[in-house]
């Protein structure tokens, strides 16, 4: 019985590792020359990145269920026990990975230099953004993240 509950922190830690922070950059993004735009904030609003559903919570969480389950009776109660129970842990599973992997986001709306307005979201950060702020649009491998840009 310990070991499936060993399986439920690892699940989770599993779907923590995913992150779409401005603040991380991803390995293969590293050195690799980006393009930069001049522009300033005319709006932000918070806004929640949906969760994933990767199939890894719901795997791990059906094996959890499952094994749980056949501990229930004895020979035809335990094979209805461990079906039950891997379904259930199914559906759990890819409950608790779809919650720990939905983000909070800000939608920035900007104004680039010569006039054309483009919205980004992207998940929280350390910065914090204002109407007015001048900021930069850094695009890497087809991402844009906002970042503050010099003031002046």
């Amino acid at each position: 019985m310990k070991k499936p509950l060993i399986l439920i922190p690892l699940v989770l830690a599993l779907a923590a590792c995913s992150t779409t922070s401005p603040d991380v950059v991803q390995r293969g993004d590293a050195q690799r020359l980006s393009t930069v735009q001049d522009a300033t904030v005319l709006s932000v609003r918070p806004v929640k990145v949906d969760g994933t559903q990767s199939g890894i919570g719901g795997a791990a969480g059906g094996v959890v269920g499952g094994v749980a389950g056949s501990s229930v009776g004895g020979g035809r109660g335990a094979v209805v026990g461990t079906v039950l129970g891997a379904v259930a842990g199914a559906v759990a599973g890819n409950a608790i990975e779809r919650g720990t992997t939905t983000e909070n986001a800000l939608e920035i709306l900007v104004q680039l230099r010569n006039g054309e307005r483009r919205s980004i979201i992207q998940a929280q950060g350390q910065e914090t953004f204002a109407t007015g702020d001048p900021v930069l649009l850094v695009t890497t491998g087809g991402k844009t993240r906002v970042t503050k840009g010099p003031r002046g």
